[in-house]
């Protein structure tokens, strides 16, 4: 009964999120949040810097995936300090590489990447996971179990990107092909669904001169699709199938980005097929082979009130509400857009 409610609690959560997000986030009134001055001109203005809500949306994402890595490994018995060291070293490579893949792939230097990040993160946990083991015999405490541990990362990672990709719909980027470039059948079906960008810092817009165009909703369908996912996933993770959670999050997740990657009209490399599209594929084959070499163990089943108490836990809550503040001043400082800022007295409220 508590899975089931916890289930639905969560789909009624990201469903409200996807309906809302879908209908307001293009309006050039959700690109940006907040523009701060930092700077007087000569002419007695400012110079700003943009807060936007692609960085709200984005650092929320992240943080209600990172509650969920937390709560689903701890419902599987892990104790909290191994699982938060991983989930920060994690964090810590996957961040600077959003823009370091990006730069490497589209010589880029002010944008990010999910996949690219993704991609380094993949290859990069069973490692740290044996590292952060090697601190538990050190300190005596109890080591993460290595099948769950990845089981409950890659529904975390399928939930923050699919939640996270309505940041690009507030951005307007990673947008899709014009509809009227799609099939006949596809630009019927997507039609009451399509995606305008009008605002001229819109990416799809000054990037792409798509303004006023109906393009393919990419980033909402992702979203549905891999929040469907997540949950399809978690249940299978209560249920103790962990190796079948970890596969049904990394084969919808990678094989959606190849194919969904022909859908798309923003610039993915100088290839006809995109180096994201290569590391969904290699992603792919690196986490089949994890799941042959590693062991199924068995375990009790997991029990999601032991992680939902995570809830109860003032100093767990203020470490997400620390990293969500780290996060969004990461990415959501605008590094593509400037603001001019000038202020002036109401006479008529002296």
């Amino acid at each position: 009964m508590n899975e089931w409610l916890f289930l639905l609690g969560s789909a009624l959560l990201f469903s409200l999120l996807i309906a809302l997000g879908w209908r307001h986030l293009p309006n050039e009134r959700f690109q940006m949040l907040a523009a701060v001055p930092i700077r007087r001109r000569d002419d007695g203005r400012w110079q700003g810097v943009n807060f936007t809500w692609y960085g709200l949306v984005l650092a929320t994402a992240a943080v209600i995936a990172i509650g969920f890595t937390l709560i689903l490994a701890l419902a599987a018995g892990m104790a909290p300090a191994p699982v938060l060291a991983l989930l920060l070293l994690i964090v810590g490579l996957c961040v600077p590489a959003a823009r370091w893949a990006a730069r490497l792939v589209e010589k880029k230097r002010y944008t990010f990447t999910i996949g690219g990040a993704f991609f380094c993160g993949l290859t990069a946990t069973p490692p740290l996971i044996l590292l952060v083991n090697g601190g538990c015999r050190l300190l005596d405490l109890p080591p993460l179990n290595i099948q769950p541990m990845l089981a409950a990362l890659g529904i975390g990672y399928i939930l923050g990107e699919g939640l996270g990709r309505l940041a690009c719909l507030s951005f307007g980027c990673c947008y899709g092909k014009p509809l009227r470039q799609c099939g006949r059948v596809a630009a019927f079906l997507l039609d009451r669904v399509a995606v305008v960008f009008a605002a001229p810092t819109h990416k799809a817009v000054y990037e792409g001169g798509l303004a006023g165009v109906k393009l393919v909703p990419i980033q909402g369908l992702t979203c549905i699709l891999y929040t469907a996912t997540a949950l399809a996933a978690t249940h299978l993770f209560l249920q103790g199938s962990w190796r079948s959670a970890f596969l049904l999050s990394l084969l919808t997740s990678q094989i959606w980005r190849v194919l969904s990657e022909t859908l798309r009209a923003d610039f993915r490399g100088f290839t006809a097929v995109s180096a994201y599209q290569k590391m969904g594929l290699a992603a792919i084959v690196y986490g089949g082979l994890l799941c042959l070499l590693l062991p199924q163990p068995i375990l009790p089943p997991p029990d999601i009130g032991r992680g939902l108490a995570l809830l109860t836990q003032p100093l767990l809550l203020f470490g997400l509400q620390c990293a969500w503040i780290g996060l969004f001043l990461h990415f959501g400082r605008s590094m593509v857009t400037s603001a001019t800022l000038s202020f002036a007295v109401r006479r008529n409220r002296i």
